[in-house]
């Protein structure tokens, strides 16, 4: 019987696209049908790279060129950006499966149902992305979500606190804008879309909120002031708003922290 880490790392590393998501659907059904051990591998090797495609070319954030929405180009360049962080999620959450190897079952049961759920975000994206006459790899793309899971591979609390509940989490902050965007351009395929991934992205955050707290109560500590401390630490840059308070309350954001982030918000605005 083979290892649930062992192919998960497998996954994790292939490059092509075909053969990742290919090599994921076998997963989850193997998995689902109770025919992986949850053994653990002899060493847990550090990840600097997933495999990934060739393309797209990998630059800083303030390289990445501005394009406005209506054009052509730009509504591509917004779908690709899309794409480009839905693959990036599977390989988090892939991730999150193999680095972490002594976890409960349900914690490798939520996250390989992320790691599929993201998995199907980035084909529905890339379709459309298809649709407007672009594949994905043909606009450059940034790596900073790679970054921030690199540098927390050290301990679940940390990954858990910095990648679904503080970098996935933007995500619901800014995709009601997207979909604002995309219906003045008449884009209704896309603001569907943007719905699916918004829905199931509540979801996600969801799942990285339970297993913060719950190593959280193994430790002893608490969650608020610990999530604080965290983000403090890692986090490059400020904290910023405007927050959708509304679906990080779904995500089971505590009202103590949507108070710490509106009052981040609150300041931000007296800063203007």
């Amino acid at each position: 019987m083979d290892s649930l880490f062992e192919r998960t790392f497998a996954c994790l590393m292939a490059s092509s696209l075909d053969e990742k998501m290919a090599l994921l659907s076998r997963l989850q059904e193997d998995w689902s049908n109770d025919r992986l051990r949850l053994k653990p591998t002899d060493t847990v090797v550090r990840v600097p790279d997933p495999g990934r495609p060739e393309k797209p070319e990998l630059v800083p954030p303030r390289k990445l060129p501005k394009r406005r929405l209506g054009s052509r180009e730009g509504h591509a360049a917004l779908m690709h950006a899309i794409a480009h962080i839905e693959f990036n999620a599977v390989n988090l959450a892939l991730d999150a499966v193999y680095r972490f190897q002594d976890m409960p079952r349900d914690y490798y049961f939520e996250w390989l149902g992320v790691a599929c759920e993201e998995a199907y975000h980035f084909q529905i994206v890339r379709e459309h992305l298809n649709q407007l006459g672009y594949e994905y790899g043909d606009f450059p793309a940034h790596n900073g979500l790679w970054l921030t899971t690199y540098e927390t591979d050290h301990d679940p609390l940390v990954r858990m606190a910095m990648v679904p509940r503080t970098l996935e989490a933007r995500g619901l902050d800014v995709t009601p804008g997207m979909m604002k965007k995309l219906r003045a351009i008449g884009d209704r395929r896309g603001v569907e879309i943007l719905k699916i991934l918004l829905r199931d992205e509540v979801g996600h955050v969801a799942v990285g909120t339970r297993w913060f707290r719950w190593l959280c109560a193994q430790r002893g500590l608490n969650p608020f002031t610990t999530f604080q401390a965290i983000v403090d630490e890692y986090f490059h840059g400020n904290l910023a708003g405007p927050f959708n308070y509304e679906a990080r309350r779904e995500a089971g954001f505590s009202e103590e922290e949507i108070e710490w982030l509106k009052s981040i918000e609150a300041g931000m605005f007296r800063a203007e």
